[in-house]
């Protein structure tokens, strides 16, 4: 495997035995014993299990069941690690990078939901840690006096929908999101976080105020843990390096997440187009109003089959699958349809007001009047609305399947290309899954973080969902081919990947473009040793790494 190459600091070995030692022990009353090892089974070298086990934890370290830390979310890819850390302090993460600095080829990923597509929370032969162990969510309805906006600051193991829940008994909420919220905040925030609203807000890493951060760095030696807070004002460089990057930089512990007021209820719309420049022009209006009063709060768009397919064909649109049959849809339609889906929020006192103004947004767009769909629920119901979608899935073993995810972000320019040559061309009758598409505004984005997106002023998210299903449709081989056709094409394009997947560092340096050799300085600067997450394929541990090409 091609690996970028790595710079190996100045050597500071006596401090840094001196530290670990000293760290290891700072025991308290409420410490757990040392792991134990059995040194025949262990992958692990006996120098690096004599150290690790000579670590003082007041979770645990576990060597004995890594099935679950190689397993994500992807089902494409195993990379088992040597072991698991059960964090129950911010100290255990901290004490683990450090001794992992001292080791000569040990390296660490921290997991939340193990939502990643291609072993990117995996660590072959490392330590994977379990940050669900390591919770908390504090909800500040006004704020502090360093901060007086309202936020919650959340562990970075904890998921959305606890998030959700927390703050929604302030009358709170987070503002940009996810469409599936049981993933973990320090997940999300690893990439970018996007759904509906980020036309509106920006993804969830431009809503964050500020982090705190477990670094593969030290003040003193380079390749030691320390934990910092950040934001844009304090270590700026850090606080946006980790916002996006991947998980190159440092392990987030706790996020504050910036909130505003939670409306009761939403109005729900799903609207039916068969033409897609129609479909597309009037997504791009709707995320283009400056007017407040004619803005939705949430806009995303989709691809179906023109078949009664209940999970990626028309009949899956309503929300009462009853609500639509056969001739009800255009004989001019294509292969493929597309619809709109919009969310209003409101409360229960402005009802009357809201259906008037929804109906006057709703009248300039070019949809299929007969196929319009509506509902009302409530705030919670529609950001939550993937789960029971999820809780159907898994009741007939169709969740934890193979998933060869596609996601890309395509520059406005070329978006008709693509509906031509992919959605037209390469998506047939049985692709199972939903597919995403709808356009995002680049200033609502950080310049500053690490997440890559297209350089034009407007560009989409297309996100082929696609499912490996046990019995029925294309194997999972046969659905990777077409990944690889659709990437060939979107080479042309000047796309990228979201969540990114890459085996060359030539490929990364393509990726990120002009960003690559800050992405690098970064690196060297918070993690010069590559000690955190080696799943993803970027750096390899103790290399050169060559500054130029």
């Amino acid at each position: 495997m091609e690996c970028t190459f790595m710079f190996n600091a100045a050597s500071c070995t006596l401090l840094l035995m001196f530290l670990v030692a000293r760290w290891a022990g700072r025991q308290t009353s409420g410490d757990s014993p040392p792991a134990t090892f059995n040194l025949d089974t262990c992958r692990l070298s006996s120098t690096q299990c004599s150290t690790l086990n000579s670590l003082h934890l007041r979770g645990h370290l576990s060597f004995h069941n890594t099935t679950e830390a190689a397993r994500d979310w992807g089902r494409i890819k195993r990379l088992a690690p040597a072991g698991v850390l059960y964090p129950e302090s911010v100290d255990d993460i901290v004490s683990l990078v450090r001794t992992a600095g001292l080791s000569r080829n040990l390296t660490v990923a921290a997991k939340g939901r193990g939502h990643s597509i291609n072993g990117q929370a995996q660590a072959l032969d490392g330590i994977v840690i379990e940050m669900s162990t390591l919770g908390g969510i504090k909800v500040m309805p006004q704020g502090d006096a360093d901060c007086q906006v309202p936020y919650v600051d959340a562990a970075g193991g904890e998921l959305w929908i606890d998030v959700l829940k927390a703050t929604l008994k302030e009358g709170l909420a987070p503002r940009s999101w996810t469409d599936y919220l049981y993933l973990s905040v320090g997940g999300t925030l690893s990439n970018a976080g996007i759904s509906g609203q980020t036309f509106r807000y920006g993804p969830e890493i431009s809503n964050v105020l500020q982090l705190e951060v477990v670094t593969g760095s030290h003040m003193w030696c380079s390749y030691q843990g320390e934990l910092v807070i950040c934001s844009p004002s304090k270590q700026p460089e850090l606080f946006f390096a980790v916002l996006g990057g991947l998980g190159q930089f440092g392990i987030i512990i706790t996020a504050r997440i910036i909130l505003e007021r939670a409306p009761q209820q939403v109005r729900w719309i799903r609207a039916i187009y068969t033409d897609f420049q129609s479909f597309r022009r009037d997504q791009e209006m709707l995320i283009s109003q400056t007017d407040m009063t004619k803005v939705f709060d949430y806009v995303e768009g989709f691809v179906i089959i023109n078949s009664d397919n209940p999970y990626n064909g028309w009949k899956s649109v309503p929300f009462s699958p009853e609500h639509i049959n056969n001739s009800m849809i255009p004989k001019d339609a294509g292969s493929v349809m597309y619809y709109i889906e919009l969310m209003k929020g409101f409360d229960f006192i402005n009802i009357h007001v809201t259906e008037q103004k929804v109906e006057k947004m709703l009248s300039s767009l070019n949809y299929i009047r007969s196929l319009r769909f509506t509902t009302d629920v409530s705030y919670f119901q529609f950001l939550n609305r993937i789960h029971d979608v999820e809780l159907s899935l898994s009741s007939q073993g169709l969740w934890d399947v193979p998933h060869p995810w596609l996601n890309l972000f395509i520059p406005r320019s070329s978006i008709s290309v693509f509906d031509s040559q992919v959605f037209k061309q390469l998506i047939s009758r049985d692709f199972s899954g939903p597919i995403l598409i709808y356009p995002i505004n680049q200033d609502k984005w950080d310049k500053h973080a690490s997440a890559v997106i297209p350089e034009e002023r407007v560009f989409y998210l297309v996100a082929l969902l696609r499912n490996a299903l046990p019995s029925s449709g294309p194997g999972l081989k046969s659905q990777m081919d077409d990944n690889s056709k659709i990437l060939r094409i979107c080479h042309d394009l000047n796309c990228k990947q979201y969540f990114p997947t890459y085996n060359t560092p030539k490929q990364w340096e393509q990726h990120f473009g002009s960003r690559w050799q800050n992405f690098i300085r970064l690196k060297k600067m918070f993690d010069p040793h590559a000690i955190l997450s080696p799943g993803q394929n970027i750096f390899c541990r103790n290399q050169i790494l060559a500054t130029s090409r």
